[in-house]
């Protein structure tokens, strides 16, 4: 297994290095973009100094899956996965690349993140417990910890830099930055998006209780890029073991913060190093959500 914690293609324009993702500009290709998944695994917007051996790989193979079956919803940015096809300029780094790589078509970024829930969980559910309004929602009262929403909500929230935290903003919030026909179109198409999801992966014994989706605009057509419903992105729990009224066992990175959030660290860089116990863990967890999901 070929491990990546950071990249540096000579003759590649690095134009982003994110929390996971390196993102680069191919010479003579100015309509897309070469998408690296890494191995690096961040906690409370702080990316650790261990990885996760074949994250990328992983999160790469999910959200191919996805991009296929969700296809008909709304268009995605692949253009394709396939390293051979890449052009000549990325081949010395075809073993790095190949299972964890995309070529994808450039576009410009929303400046949000659209998040949908179906349960209530996570800063959703702290909010909730101080008052029953959430970001223009009004919540029933009585609600518990992970119950599921009467229907999906879509809640989006400000982008963040790396190391600072996404705030939850209204759908009257969002509409001043994208103007109103946008804003429900965004809602539309996450709110499906989830849906179709959703209803596929209980069919595989796995709720998708929230997911962030990233959507891009090209030729003023809204487009689904990055990542898509991995478990970097959404929480995912085991349907035979869901139990509303407390926090729910999960494939998703939960467990690394339920560990660091048993240590006295104080959530800032840098970051504790990670027991292989941790790593081995987190590992399988990834591993089974690939294997439940796509069946491979």
């Amino acid at each position: 297994m070929t491990i990546v914690k950071t990249t540096d293609f000579a003759g590649l324009d690095l134009v982003h290095r994110g929390k996971v993702r390196d993102m680069y500009a191919l010479p003579g290709y100015d309509d897309m973009l070469l998408m690296v998944a890494t191995d690096r695994i961040s906690a409370y917007d702080v990316v650790m100094d261990d990885v996760i051996p074949g994250k990328g790989e992983i999160l790469t193979r999910l959200s191919l899956f996805w991009f296929d079956l969700l296809a008909d919803i709304v268009e995605n940015h692949l253009i394709t996965a396939d390293v051979d096809a890449y052009p000549a300029v990325c081949r010395p780094y075809a073993d790095e690349l190949r299972g964890r790589s995309m070529l994808v078509k450039k576009t410009r970024p929303l400046p949000i993140e659209c998040i949908v829930r179906g349960y209530i969980s996570g800063s959703f559910w702290s909010a909730y417990q101080k008052d029953t309004t959430v970001c223009g929602f009004v919540l029933p009262t009585g609600m518990r910890e992970s119950d599921k929403f009467a229907e999906p909500l879509f809640t989006p929230s400000t982008k963040a830099e790396l190391g600072t935290h996404d705030e939850n903003i209204s759908l009257a919030a969002m509409e001043q930055i994208v103007g109103a026909d946008r804003a429900r179109e965004i809602a539309a198409i996450s709110t499906s998006l989830y849906r179709r999801a959703a209803d596929y992966a209980l069919q595989k014994g796995i709720i998708i209780a929230d997911t962030k989706f990233e959507l891009g605009v090209r030729d003023d057509r809204l487009i689904l890029i990055d990542e898509v419903l991995t478990p970097d992105s959404s929480r995912f729990w085991p349907l035979d073991r869901y139990a509303p009224g407390q926090g729910q066992p999960s494939y998703d990175k939960q467990f690394l913060r339920d560990y660091l959030s048993s240590l006295t660290w104080d959530k800032t860089p840098p970051p504790p190093p990670l027991p292989a116990e941790i790593v081995d863990k987190t590992r399988a967890r990834y591993l089974e959500a690939l294997q439940r999901i796509t069946g491979r």
